[in-house]
């Protein structure tokens, strides 16, 4: 939900030297973005369907001994979900898991920040500058949030989801989020500023899917942010430019999601 910033970053160093407009994904480039997704999903279903599997384990991290160890010392754990970035006709699949322990919390505590739509800036500044509650339907929310990247040019995007909440039980629960618009702004900060077509985008993101899960423990909070999404791809030749960004920018970007979160969510009950 929270973390365009995974995908936009990884190609803005390619935009700057080449940065004419009309990126847009052609059908196969969404047809590859949906099979992924596919797949990924039925995948996250099945560990959804058990406690013993609930929470996916990091490839970084051998044992679910060492994950909660480690979680409850304090670290943040984010890694790739696959081994690289997913090439496909015309784009990039970013897809990376995140997660995080929040002492002394509650799943209802978390998500008393994560639904609370209308200001989730105050959560999630600078990369969040506005978000909104559109619709909501029992579980089911439409949502907006203006999505914010300055790490190496100016980059705002107008972005709307449809999230669904569920459980598996009292103590083991999920949302997934599916992006249903994203558009990007021109000439952000100026009284002029308006959102561009998709075939007049940049490609910086296309897609974007997050799915969260929280397991409640005696002692607090396991959250875990799993997001796929999908970017114009590389031009040839800049992939030694942009190594950095696809490597580091993506893995930061959830980091300070998941601590944003586990901040915010320590602040509503301390």
């Amino acid at each position: 939900m929270l973390i365009a910033r995974i995908a936009i970053v990884a190609v803005l160093a390619g935009t700057l030297v080449s940065s004419a407009r009309g990126a847009q994904p052609r059908p196969e480039t969404l047809a590859a973005f949906d099979k992924y997704i596919a797949h990924a999903e039925t995948q996250i279903r099945e560990e959804e369907s058990s406690t013993e599997s609930f929470l996916a384990a990091p490839p970084s991290v051998p044992g679910r001994t060492e994950l909660e160890m480690r979680l409850r010392r304090g670290e943040i754990l984010v890694d790739r979900r696959g081994p690289t970035t997913t090439e496909v006709p015309g784009g990039l699949i970013h897809h990376w898991l995140g997660t995080t322990f929040i002492p002394k919390a509650t799943i209802t505590q978390v998500f008393a920040v994560l639904q609370d739509y209308d200001h989730l800036v105050r959560y999630y500044q600078p990369e969040v500058a506005a978000s909104r509650l559109i619709s909501r339907n029992g579980d089911d929310f439409h949502v907006s949030m203006r999505l914010r990247e300055a790490n190496v040019v100016p980059v705002v995007l107008d972005t709307e989801y449809n999230v669904h909440y569920g459980r598996l039980d009292a103590v083991h629960q999920y949302s997934l989020a599916h992006s249903t618009r994203v558009a990007e702004i021109a000439k952000a900060g100026e009284r002029d500023k308006h959102p561009l077509a998709e075939t007049d985008g940049h490609g910086f993101l296309w897609r974007l899917n997050t799915y969260w899960r929280f397991s409640q423990a005696v002692d607090g909070v396991f959250v875990q942010c799993e997001a796929i999404s999908l970017t114009r791809d590389v031009p040839t030749g800049l992939g030694w430019l942009i190594g950095s960004f696809l490597e580091n920018i993506p893995r930061e970007s959830l980091r300070f999601t998941l601590s944003a979160t586990r901040n915010a969510t320590l602040g509503k009950h301390d």
